[in-house]
């Protein structure tokens, strides 16, 4: 309690010292960013974060606070690598838009039409009524495996076996009841992005990571995000966790030869990559603009569905959620959590502002005990709009 109250006094204080800069605009938002950064890294006591920021003349600005490695004091830099995690989704729904283009698949295809010859496929949820664009919107009715009861720790097992194979992870669904008829509502499901992999697979006859980075990733020079296949990647930050976390993994992810405790192979297509802040900014600018494809593709993107009655303005569109009616005007993003990491992406589409940070910790995300999150990229967004408007 007293380090919540600590936060808090803390964050008070920065915002009551900087409340005038950040609305009148800031003459050094490099200098502001920085000192927040710091401001939020005393207050919440995370080991360590990067965080980069993107302006319409398409430059990167890349931050550091804190550790990559407690344990060996080894600083955090801005080329720091970690697990992006559902950030992933983005670049899966525009791949998935990229396809499309070239008549390879379309959101209105029946997923039977790629799967329906596979062994399992009867018994998947909803099998027969599916569409691709279903599984783009969270609105095919399936359950998410990764939030099933007891699969925490089979996918941990899975992932130190010596050979990984996706059709494990839709095995944990099948023969469970759907959530709802396809299309009739929203629910997350990273069960439903693994049968997208599977189905952009069958589609091409190609590995999906090759054809993101040849389509996607490389284009956009995103040199620094690579597959998170292994448990050895390079550059990657330590990261840590609960102790009571339901994976059974230790607080400390990574080994001291530098190899993860894990392997996050297991996320597949429901995430897939490890990256840095820098190369998700350049990402989310490239995306969200209209660049990242060589085709006016921005309509389908964000034709989104409404996530729920209670959030009115909130949509999900091809791996991309919309907040349509904020303050500052329409935003889109996406957010990421894995054991040991979290990771925020938003593009401010009136300002033309793209911000992406990443935490090598999820201690009090995981379980929404604390605002960091939200709370940082409120402050970022006020004091960037804030420069913005000088």
């Amino acid at each position: 309690m007293k380090s919540l109250f600590r936060a808090f006094a803390v964050i008070s204080a920065y915002l009551l010292v900087n409340v005038q800069a950040t609305s009148a605009g800031s003459s050094d938002p490099e200098a502001d960013v920085q000192a927040l950064l710091e401001t939020f890294h005393e207050a919440y006591g995370f080991p360590g974060a990067t965080i980069a920021f993107i302006f319409s003349d398409g430059d990167v600005r890349s931050f550091a606070v804190g550790h990559s490695d407690v344990e060996a004091a080894i600083p955090m830099t801005p080329e720091t690598r970690m697990l992006a995690a559902s950030i992933g989704k983005t670049i899966w729904g525009a791949l998935v838009l990229s396809l499309e283009a070239d008549g390879l698949i379309n959101r209105s295809d029946l997923i039977s039409d790629y799967l329906r010859d596979e062994p399992w496929f009867d018994r998947v949820p909803n099998a027969d009524d599916i569409t691709v664009g279903h599984l783009l919107t969270h609105t095919s009715g399936l359950p998410d495996h990764v939030h099933m009861d007891g699969i925490a720790t089979e996918l941990i097992a899975m992932g130190r076996l010596d050979t990984f194979d996706p059709l494990d992870l839709v095995f944990f669904v099948l023969d469970e009841p759907a959530l709802f008829e396809a299309g009739t509502a929203w629910s997350y499901t990273d069960t439903g992005y693994i049968l997208l992999g599977l189905v952009m697979e069958a589609a091409t006859d190609a590995n999906v990571f090759e054809l993101a980075a040849e389509r996607l990733l490389l284009p956009s020079g995103l040199t620094a995000t690579v597959p998170s296949d292994t448990t050895g990647l390079e550059g990657l930050a330590v990261g840590y966790t609960v102790a009571d976390n339901p994976f059974g993994l230790a607080p400390r992810t990574m080994d001291s030869d530098g190899r993860l405790t894990w392997n996050p192979v297991v996320e597949w297509t429901g995430g897939g990559f490890a990256s840095t802040s820098a190369d998700l900014a350049r990402w989310g600018h490239t995306l969200y603009s209209g660049a990242a494809m060589d085709m006016g593709y921005l309509h389908a993107l964000l034709d989104g569905v409404a996530v729920h009655p209670d959030a009115p303005g909130v949509f999900y569109g091809a791996g991309v959620a919309i907040y349509q009616d904020t303050p500052r005007g329409p935003v889109y993003g996406h957010g990421g959590w894995i054991p040991g990491y979290v990771s925020s992406l938003r593009y401010y589409a009136d300002h033309d502002l793209t911000i992406a940070f990443q935490i090598n910790s999820d201690v009090g995300v995981a379980d929404d005990s604390t605002d960091l999150v939200p709370a940082l990229e409120e402050a970022l967004a006020r004091t960037l709009i804030g420069a913005l408007q000088q």
